[in-house]
C-alpha cells in the first residue's frame, strides 16, 4: 500500500510540474504575441507596446505600411533571399548528408569534425571576415552574397542532421537496388530520397525562416534603404526614440508570420517524424 501511495504521489507531482511548466511556457510565448497583435490593429500611432483590448481595431496600419514606407520592397527582398536560401541549402545539405551516410572516402571523418568546429564559431566573430569578403567580391549590398552566407552557415550542422536521418534508412535497400541494376543517382532519387522526405521538409522550413528573423548579418551587409530585409527595415521604425512608429512595427511583424505559417501548414505532416528521427545515428 505504501509503495502504491508513493507511486501515485510521484505521478501526481510529475504531472503537476509538467503542466505548470507548459502553462508558464505558454504565457511567455503568447503574451508578447498578444501585445504585438493588439498594437498592430490599434488606430493611430503608439509610443509604446501595451496590451489593451479596449480600443477599436482597424486595418489602417497595414495599408500605411505599403503606402507610406518601403515595407513592400523589404518584404519582396526577404522573400527572394529566403526562397533562394531554402532551395539551394536543401539541395546541398541533402546531397552532402547522403554522401556522408552512404560512401566512405578520404577525409570523411575529419571533414565531419571540421563541420562541428565551424558551427562553434559565432556569427559575431565572422562579421569582419564577411565584410572583407563582400568588399573584395563586390558583394556589399547584394542579395546573392547575403544568400551565400546564409547557405554556407546552414550547411555544417544541417549536414550532420541529414546524415543522421539517412543513416536510419537501411542500406539493404541500396544493395537490393544495385542487384536490380539501379545506378547511384536512381537509388538516391527514387528509393532513399522519398524515405527522408520528413527531414527535407524540416530543413526547408528552417532555411526559409532564417532570413526573416536575421538582423545582424543583413544589417551589416545591406546598406541601401530600398534593399533592406524586413528585420532590418522594421528596426528603423523604433530606433528613433523621438519618433517611434510602434503600430507600424507591430503590423509589419504580424505580416512576417504569414509566409512562414503557410509553409509550416503545407509541410506540417512531415515535421513530427523529421524532428524526432534526425541525428539518431552518427
Amino acid at each position: 500500500m505504501k509503495k502504491n501511495s508513493s507511486e501515485k504521489r510521484k505521478k501526481f507531482f510529475t504531472k503537476f510540474f509538467t503542466y505548470l511548466f507548459l502553462v508558464v511556457l505558454s504565457i511567455v510565448i503568447i503574451y508578447p504575441l498578444l501585445i504585438t497583435a493588439t498594437s498592430a490593429f490599434k488606430p493611430g500611432n503608439l509610443i509604446a507596446f501595451k496590451l489593451d483590448f479596449s480600443t477599436q481595431w482597424t486595418l489602417e496600419n497595414f495599408s500605411r505600411l505599403f503606402s507610406e514606407t518601403l515595407y513592400g520592397d523589404w518584404y519582396k527582398n526577404t522573400l527572394i533571399v529566403a526562397i533562394s536560401t531554402m532551395v539551394f541549402q536543401v539541395i546541398i545539405v541533402t546531397l552532402a548528408g547522403y554522401t556522408y551516410s552512404r560512401y566512405r572516402f578520404a577525409g570523411r571523418k575529419k571533414s565531419l569534425m571540421l563541420f562541428l568546429i565551424i558551427q562553434m564559431v559565432p556569427t559575431m566573430a565572422a562579421l569582419t571576415a564577411f565584410y572583407v569578403m563582400a568588399v573584395l567580391t563586390n558583394g556589399l549590398d547584394q542579395y546573392w552574397f547575403l544568400t551565400l552566407i546564409y547557405i554556407g552557415g546552414g550547411i555544417p550542422m544541417n549536414t550532420w542532421l541529414m546524415k543522421g536521418y539517412f543513416d536510419t534508412v537501411p542500406i539493404d535497400l541500396d544493395e537490393s537496388a544495385k542487384l536490380d541494376g539501379a545506378g547511384h543517382f536512381r537509388i538516391f532519387a527514387q528509393i532513399v530520397l522519398p524515405l527522408v522526405r520528413p527531414m527535407v521538409a524540416v530543413q526547408a522550413l528552417w532555411a526559409f525562416m532564417g532570413p526573416f528573423g536575421d538582423f545582424m548579418l543583413a544589417r551589416f551587409l545591406l546598406r541601401t534603404p530600398e534593399r533592406l530585409t524586413v528585420a532590418v527595415g522594421l528596426q528603423t521604425f523604433i530606433n528613433d526614440a523621438r519618433n517611434q512608429r510602434v503600430a507600424l512595427f507591430a503590423a509589419g511583424a504580424i505580416l512576417i508570420a504569414l509566409p512562414i505559417s503557410v509553409l509550416f501548414f503545407f509541410l506540417q505532416k512531415h515535421f513530427v517524424t523529421g524532428l524526432t528521427s534526425g541525428g539518431t545515428k552518427g
